[in-house]
């Protein structure tokens, strides 16, 4: 284990539309000891060409491919390979600020922490800021993770000389995997704390599964049931709680 490098987990199916652009926002980072594993998750686009092509310019970047099997065991491959101290799990559409991880690091350092995640801005397929912050409240605990996914996957890192690596449910088949994944470590480190810088955008696609929650209530009552072992009026609480905070994210008209 290098015990300063941040290894940068990023799997990617047939994102060749925003892929170099996420690939140049780590380029970018003031803080340079990283290592970022793309995995492909069996694209069927040019992804691999503009993964590889990056891969060949800078060793710090690693490409693999695997036969389509879900975001979560693609996210898993990158851990297993993973040779840095700290994970962070960057999807193939986010991006990084430039200080993000030099900020991040410090901020870690700061509290302490086993885990921290920041706030984070809102931005459309041409890369537009849509004038939407998702805050990061300061200190969350698993009693804040219990009634909705606290962390924004692409702003979280986590230190892996605490308790190792730590992997994504694939038996999730890839629908609430991030929530599990966040909710596992904050059982374990007690808090992950949030910093309010916004340092990270996330980009908001016509279609996704973010932006259309309807689909997914059924879902993700089954995972307050089945996984969180709530009760099912705590279930259907927090699914009506979770549906409003979706509306106030991404209300009619704005998606």
């Amino acid at each position: 284990m290098d015990h300063e490098m941040v290894s940068i987990i990023t799997p990617c199916w047939n994102g060749e539309k925003y892929i170099g652009e996420t690939i140049r926002s780590v380029l970018a980072q003031t803080y340079p000891d990283w290592e970022m594993l793309i995995v492909d998750d069996g694209s069927t686009d040019g992804s691999r060409s503009v993964a590889e092509s990056f891969a060949a310019e800078d060793a710090r970047i690693r490409y693999f491919y695997q036969e389509n099997a879900g975001s979560a065991a693609a996210r898993n491959r990158g851990i297993r390979e993973a040779a840095g101290r700290y994970i962070a799990l960057l999807d193939a559409d986010d991006l990084w600020d430039p200080e993000f991880l030099e900020r991040q690091l410090a901020f870690m350092k700061e509290k302490k922490a086993v885990c921290v995640c920041s706030a984070y801005r809102y931005i459309d397929e041409q890369s537009h800021f849509s004038g939407r912050i998702a805050k990061a409240k300061a200190e969350i605990t698993v009693n804040d993770m219990l009634l909705m996914n606290r962390v924004g996957c692409l702003t979280g890192l986590y230190d892996s000389a605490c308790f190792g690596k730590i992997y994504l449910r694939e038996e999730l088949k890839s629908i609430r995997d991030d929530y599990a994944y966040w909710y596992d470590i904050v059982k374990l480190a007690g808090v992950i704390y949030g910093n309010q810088e916004a340092l990270a955008s996330y980009r908001v696609l016509p279609g996704s599964t973010t932006g259309n929650k309807k689909k997914l209530i059924g879902k993700q009552y089954r995972f307050y049931r089945d996984y969180l072992k709530l009760s099912r009026a705590r279930s259907a609480f927090n699914v009506l709680y979770w549906g409003i905070s979706g509306l106030k994210k991404f209300p009619a008209g704005k998606r």
